[in-house]
């Protein structure tokens, strides 16, 4: 049993209040006084599994921090604070939160956001971090997964596939990159760019959106699902960075691997053409790369030819 089928199974009949939006979405919106809704996301980190045992807690509270801003950006919120719960070694605890609390403090005045609070406790290990975010939006105008309609292109930001580059960068199974790609891949990894300015951009715009943090096929999937439409995507259209490039071109890696590993943290959208090309203010690239289509699931073409992904995308179970 898969990631999202014990979320649908067992955990989805949990989420009686309308505003959980049935745990198909980013996050949940509580409703608050002046036609402003917030809304709220949490993601875990755990050491060995989102990131290697010796990297920089400057780095690891980044991430943790962004991670939970980018799917606050996914339904077009603005950032508001945090909670923060941090299980961690007693060996060695003094250093490693200060260098931690040093990550915090500069994404902090980055992105306009303040710890509201938390939990701090022992662990034999590993260490394992939780973060719950809370953003807000005007009442009506969070961006979900569910409005995608037949008919409407599918976009993308940024660059796709660096993420799961970066992890076998980290990990020394990309021998043969300069040292430049193989920091910027590593960078992509642990410090990924939250778009909130693109998703800002995108209220009353796009129909449909998600962050990418379980790869480009798994979150359409997700898309898909939610709206009960279909995901043609070419392949060939999908925007990649020169590091990525030279790891294809250099046999280190497939598309299949650049379209369904994780930890990209961009933002796929779908929305109609002319609507979505007049999003020039937002701070970063944007690609159309498919069109959304009667049916269901994703569909990927490369030169005209269907490809497969036995996985689809990263799933913890």
């Amino acid at each position: 049993m898969g990631e999202f089928a014990f979320i649908a199974e067992l955990f989805a009949p949990l989420a009686t209040d309308a505003h959980a939006l049935g745990l198909l979405d980013d996050a949940s919106l509580v409703d608050l006084p002046d036609g402003v809704q917030g809304v709220v996301t949490k993601d875990v980190l755990v050491e060995g599994v989102h990131f290697l045992e010796g990297t920089d807690p400057a780095r690891i509270a980044q991430k943790l921090l962004r991670v939970n801003l980018s799917d606050l950006a996914a339904m077009g919120a603005e950032s508001v604070g945090y909670w923060l719960g941090v299980q961690l070694r007693k060996e060695g605890a003094r250093e490693w939160l200060s260098r931690f609390v040093e990550g915090l403090r500069s994404d902090q005045l980055e992105f306009d956001i303040s710890l509201m609070g938390g939990d701090t406790v022992s662990t034999p290990g590993p260490v394992s971090l939780s973060l719950t975010a809370m953003g807000q939006v005007p009442k009506g105008a969070a961006l979900k997964r569910s409005g995608a309609q037949p008919g409407d292109r599918i976009c993308v930001s940024g660059t796709i596939g660096d993420g799961v580059l970066g992890l076998g960068a980290s990990r020394g199974r990309l021998d043969g990159l300069s040292q430049d790609q193989h920091d910027y891949l590593v960078s992509r990894l642990e410090c990924p760019t939250p778009r909130l300015a693109l998703g800002k951009a995108l209220r009353g715009v796009a129909s449909s959106a998600i962050d990418i943090s379980d790869g480009l096929v798994g979150d359409a999937g997700h898309i898909a699902a939610a709206s009960k439409v279909g995901l043609a995507i070419d392949a060939e259209k999908v925007p990649l960075s020169d590091a990525a490039k030279a790891a294809l071109t250099m046999g280190l890696t497939g598309l299949e691997e650049l379209l369904s590993g994780g930890d990209d943290y961009e933002l796929l959208f779908t929305g109609l053409g002319e609507s979505i090309k007049a999003i020039t203010d937002a701070g970063v690239g944007v690609t159309e790369i498919g069109e959304v289509v009667s049916g269901k699931g994703v569909q990927v073409s490369f030169k005209g030819e269907e490809m497969t992904f036995p996985k689809g995308g990263f799933t913890h179970f």
